[in-house]
């Protein structure tokens, strides 16, 4: 069943030196066209009702307060549905955050990264850390009792003692949910040029398995779930949205490069403005590329995106079973009732362990 839709809103203020996500500079007018696009592709959609909506990015809180209203009156949400927008600070206030709370935007991501001004400087981010702690709190006081803060580690020059340090921080504040994501060096990006020049240098592999077996440790001393490979949440509140999509369920992916899977079709929106507009004005889904997910292919899904939900896990069928086995033998996986989980080892090297799968 389809009940998850997905928006993408490719807009920053500025593009972070570590970022390869599809993303622009902006402008008033331009937000507004693209507004106005996403509504026309919904229109070329059938009609949904949708439990999670979910307006990722860029910085989707650079659009407009009405502009927000206009995208979500043009679609059918569930009484209960959860409705997630990702904000950064310096781009919301205490107004703007009671507006759309006002919508029935209901949880918030925010892009935090750090609590270290200076690893926040060298991110590239606009804002620093007081800033970052201020946004939390105008969002307690617009009245969000679901806020994800999403950070970030093994940047350049981080220490152990500085991930200590930014969970003291995290645990005051005491999110309902936070997500936290090694630094990935992707090719083309100003980071990646500065790693060749010997700027930065790469965490080594034992030291940012350190970190991480700290952020671990401290998460579940502060009462959090480890629920996901990089998500951690108070009981009860784990990402509705996305855990769709780690029980490889179907959402509809709206806007610019928006992925979305509907059925047996996983598909990918063109990546090009004048390609994306275009399409639309001729009434054709802006589908740049799709792929048809045979039996096979959908299993293999359902295994790589299940084993990284560490309570739930998979339960295999047939030669599958086999692989769970062998992989129980060496440890990455354990039995937890009728279910595989990755065990601690294979969460250490799960991306080793999820590609057994394909």
């Amino acid at each position: 069943m389809l009940d998850a839709i997905y928006f993408h809103i490719p807009f920053c203020s500025q593009k972070c030196g570590y970022c390869d996500f599809l993303s622009f500079a902006s402008d008033g007018e331009m937000r507004k066209k693209y507004v106005n696009y996403l509504i026309k592709e919904i229109s070329l959609y059938p009609e949904y009702k949708y439990d999670t909506v979910y307006f990722g990015g860029g910085t989707p809180s650079l659009l407009e307060y009405k502009d927000v209203e206009k995208i979500i009156k043009n679609i059918e949400v569930a009484p209960c549905a959860e409705v997630t927008m990702e904000v950064n600070p310096k781009t919301v206030d205490l107004n703007y955050l009671k507006k759309i709370r006002s919508l029935g935007v209901n949880r918030l991501s925010m892009g935090v990264q750090s609590f270290n001004d200076r690893l926040l400087k060298i991110l590239g981010r606009i804002h620093n850390s007081q800033e970052a702690i201020d946004t939390y709190l105008d969002a307690r006081k617009a009245g969000f009792k679901n806020i994800s803060l999403d950070l970030m580690f093994s940047l350049p020059g981080q220490t152990i003692e500085d991930v200590r340090t930014e969970l003291k921080q995290l645990f005051k504040l005491r999110p309902e949910h936070f997500s936290i994501y090694s630094l990935i060096w992707e090719e083309g990006t100003p980071f990646y040029k500065k790693l060749e020049k010997g700027e930065f240098q790469i965490t080594d592999n034992d030291k940012e398995a350190e970190m991480y077996e700290l952020i671990i440790s401290e998460a579940e001393k502060a009462g959090y779930v480890h629920y996901e490979i990089s998500n951690f949440a108070l009981p009860g509140f784990e990402a509705r949205h996305n855990s769709k999509y780690w029980e490889n369920r179907e959402y509809l992916g709206i806007g610019l490069g928006a992925s979305g899977y509907i059925k047996d079709l996983r598909y990918k929106n063109q990546v090009q403005f004048f390609q994306y507009y275009d399409s639309i004005d001729n009434g054709i889904i802006p589908i740049m590329e799709k792929e048809k997910v045979e039996k096979k292919e959908f299993k293999e899904y359902e295994y790589i995106l299940g084993l990284r939900l560490l309570k739930k896990g998979i339960k295999p069928e047939k030669e599958y079973l086999g692989k769970c086995l062998k992989l129980e033998k060496t440890g990455f996986l354990e039995r937890k009732e009728n279910s595989f989980v990755l065990s601690k080892k294979g969460i250490m090297l799960a991306n080793d362990v999820l590609t057994e799968f394909l």
